[in-house]
């Protein structure tokens, strides 16, 4: 397919008349997130830092802050429902974080009436930094009652509605760190045995919980739980390497994102889930006999956290859609685009998506 032929078929897809609208249950984190743009590199900010306690402490000015909503979940739902999917969150958070969650979703069509009020909510202060590949960020977590989270905390109720959903998403499996195996393993088994959906798995970084990664491969991820298996360069290197040391040995000769296709490679050898792989510079669908790669439209990124979150809510339309694999990847790479370009971080409508690739997709 031509880059000509893609556009096409996306702008043809997000203009249709009928919307397609996926019933999807996303679980389980909502953080409340605060932004520090630091705009500068690692080195230069430590100095400013060093400098400042040196002298006894005081003030660094011209920090840009915003406080916004977080967690994994809570975004790819936000990013759903502007889409027009029909989403239902299972999170968990303080009575203070449930006000301000529904603040947040004030003007989304999202479900809250299957959020746990748990006694402490989850927080992060998300530092982002310049690096040699663009924005990073460095998250910096408060778990609060997520990290005890589990599958006791659900009820039948819940139950009911993961096994009508069309797609089951969970997310954020360090941040559950007791129970995040468990959760996962209740969960998806539950939407296996008696649903009619999809699972959908994102365990953002595992390394925080790195003791436990050996229980989650073997009780969850190589198991036929997981239909698509989402993953950004870090953690597909992360799973890879514990599968082939060839990834390990490889870290020195290629790339960054040639070494994470590499290891999306290696998982789709290893495991039953469609691997879906977002970097910065494109996306990849991976299953045991296909291999798609469309590259990432450029844009002047305007911040780092929640561009993964976007893309899997793309993602996720896309395959519920029934679009061509180029097409679902290319509207989660645009979905990801929009949302880093975005002066507010918000997440685009169709019509909105639609006039940003008129615009931003070069030919």
């Amino acid at each position: 397919m031509t880059h000509k032929q893609l556009k096409k078929e996306l702008l043809s897809f997000l203009e249709k008349g009928k919307v397609n609208r996926p019933r999807v249950v996303v679980m389980p984190d909502f953080f409340q997130d605060r932004l520090i743009d630091i705009n500068l590199d690692v080195a230069c900010f430590s100095q400013l830092v060093t400098d400042v306690a040196d002298r006894k402490g005081g003030s660094i000015d011209g920090i840009a802050q915003t406080d916004l909503r977080g967690g994994n979940a809570v975004n790819t739902a936000s990013a759903l429902a502007a889409l027009g999917a029909e989403v239902a969150l299972i999170v968990c958070t303080s009575q203070a974080g449930f006000q301000q969650l529904k603040f947040h979703l004030k003007q989304a069509r999202v479900d809250l009436s299957h959020v746990k009020i748990a006694g402490k909510a989850s927080l992060t202060t998300a530092l982002e930094f310049w690096s040699k590949y663009g924005k990073a960020n460095v998250m910096l977590r408060d778990l609060g009652s997520l990290e005890e989270f589990g599958p006791a905390d659900l009820s039948e109720s819940d139950y009911a509605l993961i096994e009508s959903a069309d797609y089951v998403c969970i997310f954020n499996w360090a941040g559950t760190r007791k129970y995040g195996t468990q959760l996962a393993e209740a969960v998806f088994g539950r939407a296996k045995a008696n649903g009619k959906g999809k699972t959908y798995y994102d365990t953002a970084d595992p390394m925080p919980n790195k003791e436990k990664l050996p229980g989650l491969i073997q009780k969850v991820l190589q198991t036929p739980k997981v239909d698509i298996l989402s993953l950004n360069e870090n953690e597909a290197i992360c799973y890879a390497s514990l599968f082939s040391e060839e990834i390990i040995r490889n870290e020195q000769n290629l790339s960054f994102e040639a070494l994470a296709m590499e290891a999306a490679r290696v998982l789709a050898k290893h495991l039953t889930a469609r691997i879906d792989l977002h970097t910065t510079a494109f996306a990849a669908s991976i299953a045991k006999k296909k291999e798609i790669v469309i590259p990432a439209l450029k844009v002047s990124a305007l911040r780092a956290t929640g561009a993964g979150d976007a893309w899997n809510a793309g993602n996720i339309i896309g395959d519920a859609a029934g679009v061509s694999d180029e097409c679902r990847l290319a509207l989660a790479n645009a979905v990801a685009a929009y949302y880093l370009a975005s002066l507010d971080g918000a997440h685009p409508t169709r019509q909105a998506l639609t006039k940003f690739i008129e615009n931003a997709w070069q030919e």
